[in-house]
């Protein structure tokens, strides 16, 4: 007790009369006043091990997401303009195609396909534009609807569960792939697609990616070769 009045006691003399010592007021409060430079040292590097960091840097991180990327430039003329021109082909072709196909009562452009195309086109190096993640996450997913309303028919439960074992699906195979979850939904709720049964795995989603990728190494090459 008698040491604390004593260090509180030269901490108020140190405030009072700053030039009388060379001890900081806080070191003499905690009893540093002969920790050498040496000590200053290693406490930093200990800080550094265990992640000891200051509080004033702990709410960055949610902020951060709030942000813009940090270091990336801004795009250039033709980033934006080769994706988006992909994106009208792709459209454009599938709506062409589906002309073919109202005579057959079949569609090929499906809401999916433009979440890929965005992933395909604007994020060509992000995890969900990796060929074995889309394809096995398509394939995967749309069989999972079909088999979810096999079984619960149409309603919230089979929503739930399709979507739940999708998520669980691409966890397992490492194929997270975005759009593909959407696939479950829409041939629960989607009355044209329920005669096709498991071919909806491979049509219309996979069938459409087919395309997409091919659309998107013209994309690519555009790029790197012509830019503005």
């Amino acid at each position: 007790m008698g040491m604390q009045l004593m260090r509180t006691s030269r901490f108020h003399h140190h405030l009072l009369h700053p030039e009388s010592t060379s001890t900081p007021p806080t070191k003499a409060l905690l009893g540093l006043g002969h920790v050498n430079s040496r000590s200053i040292v290693n406490i930093k590097r200990r800080n550094q091990i265990y992640g000891i960091v200051a509080s004033s840097n702990l709410a960055s991180p949610l902020w951060d997401s709030w942000k813009p990327e940090k270091g990336s430039a801004a795009p250039s003329l033709s980033d934006i303009t080769w994706p988006s021109a992909g994106a009208f082909a792709a459209m454009a072709i599938l709506g062409r195609m589906d002309q073919i196909l109202a005579q057959k009562g079949m569609s090929i452009t499906i809401a999916p396909l433009g979440a890929v195309s965005a992933v395909l086109f604007a994020t060509p190096s992000s995890p969900g534009a990796r060929k074995y993640n889309m394809f096995m996450a398509q394939i995967g997913c749309a069989a999972i609807g079909v088999l979810t309303f096999s079984t619960f028919g149409p309603g919230w439960l089979a929503r739930s569960v399709a979507l739940a074992a999708s998520v669980a699906f691409m966890i397992c195979t490492r194929s997270t792939h975005p759009p593909a979850a959407s696939l479950p939904l829409l041939f629960i709720d989607g009355a044209k697609f329920h005669n096709l049964s498991f071919w909806y795995a491979l049509f219309p989603g996979t069938a459409g990616c087919v395309l997409l990728c091919l659309i998107q190494e013209i994309v690519l090459y555009l790029k790197e070769n012509f830019k503005f």
